[in-house]
Parts: structure tokens; sequence; C-alpha cells
């Protein structure tokens, strides 16, 4: 590309968009099927009715907790429209419009702004365990998905990617390209990371995030995360752990979290993407916890697990829709 990444980004634009804040609970939401994995429209739209009603500031769709990497591109396309439409503004939609083709994600990218994301979410470009992109190579993905889309987008940055973002590189990131300006931390060591973006990055880190179903939780909202993107399993748990910590209640923070750890920690280290269908199912929000082959369902002890978790925790997945 023979641009620069500030080149590329209209200054006063970025610098606008950046200033509304994104902070608080942005659950991923999970894609329902039918129990013959078709996609389910009537569920998507359940779906986004419990989220709303249970207290999100925003959602997220099309992650890797919603099956992207399961997904047709018709498939995106419909369940972007439908997401949106359906939404309606009631809290900020940020749509993920990763992929390897720089020239796919920004025509992803583009679609989202015109059907009214308020955010986008990317990881870097990587395809398999060998196909990475140079730093410079991240810098122009990036600043071309920017461009192309004119709203602020949340880095991703998780070891499914296999690839390795510094804190300095996010923070070079940040100040070439200004819509850059969110990012999801959900590697090893999240804390210290985080802790790490927001000291070098100052006022360019617009929205440090923890993520990874908030396994982390309190370490990194003690370094300095201003939001988490959890899954829609139990987000009004989640928020009223993150609002606690923000008003200066640390105490009241980590003991709401404690009452919440056995159910989060379930989910993360025996459920992953599945819980929150499961959950679901269980409450009446979808008919079908199914997910696509080559995934495989939860196991019954295992399902039974975390519904008797979910109860004890009394999230409202599992009473919405009864």
């Amino acid at each position: 590309m023979s641009t620069t990444a500030e080149q590329m980004i209209e200054p006063d634009l970025a610098k606008t968009l950046a200033i509304a804040r994104l902070t608080g609970v942005f659950p991923v939401a999970p894609t329902p099927f039918r129990a013959n994995g078709d996609l389910d429209p009537e569920g998507m739209r359940r779906v986004l009715d419990c989220m709303v009603d249970q207290g999100v500031d925003g959602l997220c769709i099309l992650a890797n907790f919603s099956e992207q990497f399961l997904l047709t591109d018709s498939e995106r396309e419909l369940l972007t429209t439908i997401c949106l439409d359906h939404v309606a503004g009631r809290v900020p939609v940020v749509v993920t419009v990763s992929h390897f083709s720089t020239r796919i994600a920004a025509e992803r990218a583009a679609r989202a702004r015109a059907a009214g994301a308020a955010m986008l979410m990317m990881m870097p470009p990587y395809h398999g365990v060998g196909l990475r992109a140079s730093e410079q190579g991240v810098i122009e993905h990036f600043a071309a998905v920017a461009e192309a889309a004119q709203l602020p987008i949340m880095v991703q940055d998780a070891p499914l990617s296999g690839v390795a973002l510094s804190p300095s590189f996010l923070v070079r990131m940040a100040k070439e390209i200004p819509l850059v300006s969110y990012f999801k931390i959900e590697v090893p060591f999240a804390a210290a990371k985080l802790r790490d973006l927001v000291a070098l990055g100052g006022d360019a880190i617009v929205g440090p995030f923890d993520g990874e179903e908030s396994i982390t939780l309190m370490a990194d909202l003690d370094a300095g995360a201003t939001g988490s993107m959890c899954s829609a399993l139990l987000p009004e748990k989640i928020r009223e752990v993150v609002t606690l910590h923000r008003d200066g209640k640390r105490k009241e923070a980590a003991a709401a979290y404690a009452r919440i750890l056995p159910l989060v920690n379930h989910e993360n280290r025996q459920c992953g993407l599945r819980a929150a269908k499961s959950v679901m199912m269980e409450g009446g929000v979808i008919a079908s916890d199914a997910v696509r082959h080559p995934l495989e369902p939860l196991h019954p002890q295992t399902r039974a697990s975390l519904v008797e978790l979910a109860r004890e925790a009394d999230v409202l997945a599992l009473r919405w829709g009864k």
C-alpha cells in the first residue's frame, strides 16, 4: 500500500468517533441453530431480547463465541441484518469482521457500518498455524478497515490467532490509526498486559477490555480495564462486578465475583461457547442448544453441572423464557 495509515484516516472524524467512550459489559451473542443445524432467526431475536433484558451496556455479534467460523458469508449478512434491525438502537452493537483477507475484512466493515454497527471487532490477520502478516502488514490491514468503515475498532488479542501483539505495538496501532482505540485482552497474564497498555498508551487507549469469559475479571479491572466482553451466560452478574469496581467499591465487587466464580470457571474450563446456549435452552430462550459439526454437544454430566451452577447463581437466562 502506498499511503500511510495516518493518511488513510480522516483525523477529525476519527477524533469525533473515539470520543464516544463505550464501557461496561458487552457480551457476545450466541448464534442459535435448530436441531438440524439450520439457522434459527426467531431464536436469534429472542437471544437479543434476553440480552437487552440482562441489562447489558452493548453486545457483540459474529464473534468466535458466535461460531462465526461455522457460518457462510450469506448467513453472516443475514445475521448482521437481523441483529441490527432487531436491536434497533436499544444498545450499541459491535460487529466482528475478522478475516485474513484485508479486502474481505474491509468489505465486511463497510456493510456493518451501513447496517448500523457502533463498533467493529477484529483479530489480526492469520490463517491456520502458518500464515501471519508482518507488523507493517497488520497496521495496513487495520488501517484499510478503518478507512472503509470510519468506526471505532476493537482489537481482539487472543491466543487463537497465534499472533503476538506486544503492548508497544498495540500502542503504535492506536496512535497511527486513531479509530483503533479499543482492546480486548484475553491472553495469559492479561492483567499485566492491560496495565502496560494503559500506561504506555495514555489517552490513545480509549477502551481497555477484559475478555475470555471474564475469568480474570478482578485482576483485569484492577489493571485498568473499563469493560468486559463476556458471554451471554451471566452478563447481569458480570455487570454488577464491573459497576461496583468502577464506583470504588472493590471489596463488594470481589465478593460479588466470588459468588459467581464457580459458574465462570465451569464455563471457561469445561464448556466454552456451548454454555450460554445450553442455559438459554434450559431457560426457554431458544429451542435448541445445537452447535455445528465438528463441534460436539456438551456431555450430559457437564451440562447438568452447568445448569446447577447457573441456578445457584440465579442467572436471568435460566428463567427468561419461562
